[in-house]
């Protein structure tokens, strides 16, 4: 792509491999001042490596970068030692600006000086013996003064103290006092730190890898309002599809597209304007590609007919009349030579498509209908739904519900989730105003809340792996409840994804050569031990085996943790399609914002 030359950040045709693994080949980008590139792909796809690379981390194995010299980056670690007070962080990040003060200051004082020196030769009436050189030292610091006040005017030198307030109120760091050391801050607050020095310090080019991990929704939005307010260069990657939209002016997709494939091109795809902007161009390339394919297709199936028929339809060996007999020798043979043409030109075309044709666009994620839907298509009797009666027949309220939840309480149990306060519940659920959760066939509902309030706790009662201290909790008979769980524990677990798959659908452990991993595994893991696959890797692992067994009860907790934002688009899109009940506990601000089903929050 070309460099303009106003660029405060670039990359030429970068590639960084590790052993035999390419993780980036030939990736090119140029960051204009004021300008914000969103980094999105694959995970693996080489984001962080990027980042790296950029920021000077890591060195390429080809390619250049142009970087500025004030260049920041939000480290994974805060690059304090231990005994450094959140105070001298704060000093460090505005030493630039101190710096900048101090020769602002310096350059007054001089002139000053020097216009002090005239003032008192006028007054003793030597002023006519000022030399040329006075004067030439006068425009010297008369120069010096204006260049120091224009960098302290660009740098803000009189508005940086109320700027580290602000970054340090709207990042939730305002409670700590400055002596707290780096060592007793905790991992988020740290991250929060290192944010803020950022902020103060107001580099010309920033680079930030998930910089709203650790962040409540008010501190995320001070972040996006703060970046859009920065006159440099950004490029930050995220998986925070909220923090995207409302901060980038364009996307850099690592993902190469089917346009870019064909063209040998694996550098990625650069898309103007917001995350929105994003997925209506993706929609648009995703139509395209459809329309290709199936167009190609056709062609392919017209060029094999002609190659198949037009020969034998329009031959010298077919049956002559007469009159046939009395022409052929005098147009026999250049009817033939076309008909060859004809044959020899489809045949090439055949050839050249089926060699260049696009490759098939994978099959959205779709989850399979439920096992109550499926046993209804298949009985000419429906069973009996849940709810249970009395003797005289009345009901308790659970007639026509999948799954329900009353009263439930859950204590702290073997590892108490709050020390503060060891007597609070893992789970109250009236206490949080929310007595009863009801869920019919085919409902979807959203639970939200703080960490700590009973989230995870909630999906795994209404799975039945958590048994509630008081309360109920029921389902219908027959129904069929299925979690994925935040942490899907299988890091040192020695099977493989075709095992598990294969298990799910009950195939025989001696023949399970085809499993169906609804491209949620690439085949190349399949094989793969679990506990040798990233987090991410195993989650999709999880759930492929849930698409699989399609359960009428689907609880999902953070389902888009881990996972690349076109597979957070593909499931939740899948989800709202889908005839079964979903409960779904999340964090996404984006996946809240886009719900169109029922919310409970747990206070």
């Amino acid at each position: 792509m070309p460099q303009p030359s106003s660029a405060l950040l670039t990359a030429v045709d970068l590639t960084r491999s590790y052993g035999d693994r390419t993780v980036l080949a030939g990736v090119s980008l140029a960051v204009d001042p004021g300008h914000r590139t969103g980094l999105v792909g694959e995970n693996g796809v080489g984001k962080s490596t990027l980042l790296r690379l950029l920021a000077g981390v890591e060195d390429p194995d080809s390619g250049t970068v142009t970087r500025p010299p004030d260049l920041g980056y939000l480290h994974q670690e805060l690059p304090y030692g231990p005994t450094t007070s959140v105070g001298e962080v704060v000093e460090d990040a505005l030493a630039g600006v101190r710096e900048i003060e101090r020769e602002l200051e310096s350059a007054a004082a001089a002139l000053a000086e020097l216009s002090d020196a005239g003032v008192s030769e006028r007054a003793s009436g030597m002023g006519n013996a000022r030399s040329d050189s006075s004067g030439a030292d006068v425009d010297a610091l008369t120069a010096a003064y204006d260049l120091a006040l224009a960098r302290a005017e660009q740098s803000d030198v009189w508005g940086a103290d109320a700027r580290a307030s602000r970054a340090l109120a709207g990042l939730g760091l305002d409670v700590i006092h400055r002596d707290r050391l780096v060592s007793r801050l905790s991992g988020g607050q740290r991250t929060r730190l290192g944010l803020a020095a950022l902020l103060i310090r107001q580099p010309g080019a920033l680079l930030l890898d998930e910089p709203t991990n650790h962040l409540d929704d008010e501190a995320a939005e001070f972040l996006a309002s703060a970046l859009r307010a920065l006159p440099g260069a950004v490029l930050l990657a995220s998986h925070d599809r909220v923090f995207l939209d409302e901060v980038c002016t364009e996307i850099l997709d690592l993902d190469p597209s089917q346009e870019a494939s064909s063209a040998g091109r694996t550098g990625g795809t650069l898309y103007a304007g917001s995350y929105r902007d994003y997925l209506r161009a993706k929609r648009v390339e995703r139509a395209r590609w459809e329309q290709q394919f199936a167009a190609e297709q056709d062609e392919l199936k017209a060029l094999r007919r002609s190659v198949a028929t037009t020969a034998r339809n329009v031959s010298h060996n077919r049956e002559r009349g007469n009159q046939s007999k009395l022409l052929y020798d005098a147009k026999g043979e250049r009817v033939q030579s076309q008909v060859s043409r004809r044959v020899r030109n489809a045949q090439q075309r055949l050839d050249t498509l089926q060699a260049e044709q696009v490759r098939r666009p994978p099959e959205p994620l779709r989850f399979a209908p439920p096992h109550l839907v499926r046993e209804r298509a298949t009985s000419s009797s429906p069973g009996r739904s849940g709810g249970r009666r009395g003797p005289r027949g009345a009901s308790d309220g659970t007639d026509g519900l999948a799954l329900w939840a009353r009263d439930v309480v859950v204590q702290g149990g073997a590892t108490e989730p709050d020390p503060a306060a060891p007597g609070r519940p893992r789970l109250d659920l009236r206490a949080s105003g929310v007595p009863s959760i009801d869920l019919a066939p085919g409902a979807k509902l959203l639970v939200t809340g703080a960490n700590g309030s009973g989230k995870s706790t909630l999906l795994h009662v209404l799975a039945g792996d958590l048994q509630p201290s008081s309360g109920t909790v029921g389902r219908a008979r027959g129904v069929d409840v299925a979690l994925l769980e935040q942490d899907v524990r299988l890091h040192d677990d020695a099977r493989t994804p075709r095992d598990l798959l294969a298990l799910v659908t009950g195939q025989d452990p001696a023949d399970r050569p085809h499993v169906d991993a609804h491209g949620l595994v690439a085949p190349r893991d399949l094989d793969r031990p679990l506990g040798m696959l990233s987090v991410g890797q195993r989650r999709r692992v999880v759930l492929a085996m849930l698409v699989t067994q399609a359960p009428d009860v689907l609880l999902l907790d953070e389902p888009t943790n881990h996972v690349s934002l076109t597979l957070a688009e593909e499931l939740m899109a899948a989800v709202e399609t889908w005839p079964g009940a979903v409960v779904v506990a999340s964090h996404d601000r984006w996946l809240r914002r886009t719900w169109k089903g029922d919310v409970v929050h747990l206070g």
